[in-house]
């Protein structure tokens, strides 16, 4: 059994030594344990450092594409080099290499498709007690989306069998962590989880410039995601409470209309026109938003066909 651990770098040659030196050299039940870089448009020397420091396969991007971007095609080349299990983990030193054998445990057993690294947000002394509200929050909402028992939405430090990475499909451009996990539930693979303990970093994070952006492009993705695996359930919600409103609205028309013969509320009778158009609009949309769910369910099936052919003609 094959196990690649993948690093998305950006400008991290200070940091990705110490990374490289923490991780795992043998492992029970693993045979092979390879190293994969990749370089997100690094200005400075992570990619000379990743060669000078035994890195297996690099991957390198000439301008900087975005943590998401960098994460899928750190999958696809795993993939490509023949892993069996893929752990993705941060070139910044936050999480700890000993605990590798412990987040590939339950894959190598058969027991997970993906096994994510809970962080003890509460106990995490670089977090702002802002930051682990919000951490807390975004897992809440993320955990009752996607029907999943994750208790840390946000982590990076995460294991792939060879069939969740295949599977897998990252559309968003920003961050691979929530959207992965949406995707993991809809797609019925089997997510474990495990609690582990994490260094102290002292530079700020480079996903996100401010607090008020990264709640706005969580959300965002969060949107994004949940309506293309689950339309219909989201615009019928949208369009019947939409339609419920016109009606009490309505109601309240008739009941001046029948009592006191209406005389003013002629405005009550149009709002609620509005909001019942309006409903039955947005419940068309979720049924045409259905139809090409259910499109793209059959051209992700082809994808993951085509994936696991090209690995097997390699094979």
């Amino acid at each position: 059994m094959k196990l690649i651990i993948q690093i998305p770098c950006l400008n991290e040659e200070e940091s990705l030594p110490d990374t490289l030196k923490a991780l795992p050299t043998a492992i029970e039940g693993v045979s092979c344990i390879e190293t994969l870089i990749i370089d997100d448009g690094s200005t400075d020397n992570t990619f000379e450092v990743a060669k000078r420091c035994g890195v297996n396969h690099i991957v390198r991007f000439t301008k900087r594409k975005g943590l998401a971007r960098a994460f899928a095609a750190g999958l696809d080349a795993s993939l490509q080099a023949g892993a069996d299990i893929i752990v993705n983990t941060d070139a910044d030193g936050q999480y700890r290499g000993e605990d590798i054998p412990r987040l590939i445990h339950p894959i190598v057993e058969g027991k997970a498709d993906i096994v994510i690294g809970n962080r003890d947000i509460d106990n995490v002394s670089q977090f702002s007690w802002i930051k682990k509200r919000l951490q807390r929050i975004g897992t809440a909402v993320v955990r009752q989306l996607a029907g999943s028992n994750i208790s840390d939405a946000t982590t990076g430090f995460r294991a792939y069998s060879k069939e969740a990475a295949l599977k897998l499909d990252i559309i968003s451009e920003y961050t691979y962590t929530l959207e992965s996990i949406i995707q993991a539930e809809h797609k019925e693979l089997t997510i474990a989880n495990i609690l582990i303990s994490t260094n102290f970093v002292a530079r700020k994070s480079r996903l996100f410039k401010s607090i008020p952006e990264y709640i706005k492009r969580s959300i965002i993705t969060i949107i994004r995601i949940y309506s293309m695996f689950n339309p219909f359930r989201l615009f019928t919600t949208i369009g019947v409470a939409l339609c419920s409103v016109g009606v009490l609205i309505g109601c309240r028309f008739i009941y001046h209309y029948i009592l006191f013969g209406g005389a003013g509320k002629i405005q009550s009778l149009i709002l609620a026109s509005v909001f019942i158009i309006i409903g039955f609009q947005v419940l068309i949309i979720g049924i045409v938003s259905d139809l090409i769910a259910a499109n793209r369910r059959l051209n992700e099936e082809t994808l993951y066909r085509v994936k696991k052919i090209e690995l097997q003609s390699k094979g």
